[in-house]
């Protein structure tokens, strides 16, 4: 396939999947236990879930990779498992979408917290990224999504661990900010604005954010991410918080807003079958923009 940064630079529209542990709980994975064990057990339902996000319309299909780093794998005694867990992912996607999506290797957070606010220091964190990020690169990943982090130099870790190993692999890093009455910030207090440069200097291509409380922050939160403009702005949200209405009472009107908000990139934890909609209310107002 085409690089996807040489697609978002013509300013095309490129969706993303959705929920995946979601869809794990849907096919038996119980709370508390960890999704990537699947990836070893059973490797046929991460293959059916990205099957279902291809079909919805999906051009970005994540790997079921978001905690596999030896750190944290090391919490269910996995961490011997990890180019294994790691390499089931990648394998799993590719068999469902081949060549007709880009395949998107999760890198989630480590588990551990850096000094001074842990214990943990950097050696070990990058060391953990790298040990993971060699099994992804090595099994043929289309790109890098370091996401979920809310410790900016966890996330530049990341990042540069990435980096390190392959210099041209497009990586979109996206953090998770905290609405506070000061504005967005990241847990340890970085604005989007010191966020977004960290990330840029550290190697990211795509910058932008995801998590968070619901559809209706991450519209805001974007809304003051305007003076970001280095890089393409790709939003990642939970469609709502558990108390919240429905995920299409949220989004439906946010999406077209976004647009005309130099949206270039675009991943929402769409349920598979909401994809396709939302793919077309998103094209539909790009034209009308244009």
């Amino acid at each position: 396939m085409e690089n996807i940064l040489n697609r978002l630079q013509r300013g095309d529209v490129v969706v993303g999947d959705g929920a995946l542990g979601t869809m794990l709980m849907q096919r038996g994975l119980k709370a508390g236990d960890p999704p990537e064990a699947f990836n070893l057990t059973k490797p046929h339902i991460l293959e059916e879930i990205a099957s279902l996000y291809l079909d919805a319309g999906a051009e970005i299909v994540t790997t079921n990779s978001f905690g596999a780093s030896p750190l944290r794998l090391r919490q269910f005694s996995l961490d011997k498992e990890t180019e294994a867990i790691n390499r089931s992912a990648v394998e799993a996607v590719r068999r469902a979408v081949r060549d007709k999506a880009y395949v998107s290797g999760s890198v989630g957070p480590s588990g551990k917290m850096l000094k001074p606010i842990g214990n943990a220091n950097p050696e070990e964190i990058s060391a953990g990224f790298r040990r993971q990020l060699s099994a992804l690169l090595a099994a043929g990943i289309d790109m890098v999504c370091i996401e979920t982090i809310i410790d900016l130099n966890e996330a530049a870790l990341a990042i540069g661990a990435a980096r390190s190993l392959d210099s041209r692999i497009p990586i979109m890093a996206t953090v998770t900010f905290n609405n506070t009455p000061q504005g967005f910030f990241m847990l340890a207090g970085s604005s989007i604005k010191d966020a977004a440069a960290a990330l840029e200097k550290a190697g990211a291509n795509i910058i932008g954010s995801n998590c968070g409380e619901g559809a209706v922050q991450m519209v805001e939160l974007r809304g003051n991410s305007g003076s970001i403009r280095a890089s393409p702005l790709p939003s990642k949200a939970t469609p709502a918080c558990p108390s919240s209405p429905t995920p299409a009472s949220l989004i439906r009107k946010p999406l077209i807003s976004l647009q005309a908000k130099q949206l270039k990139c675009l991943t929402w934890e769409f349920k598979s079958s909401e994809v396709a909609a939302a793919r077309a209310r998103i094209i539909s107002a790009q034209s009308e923009k244009q």
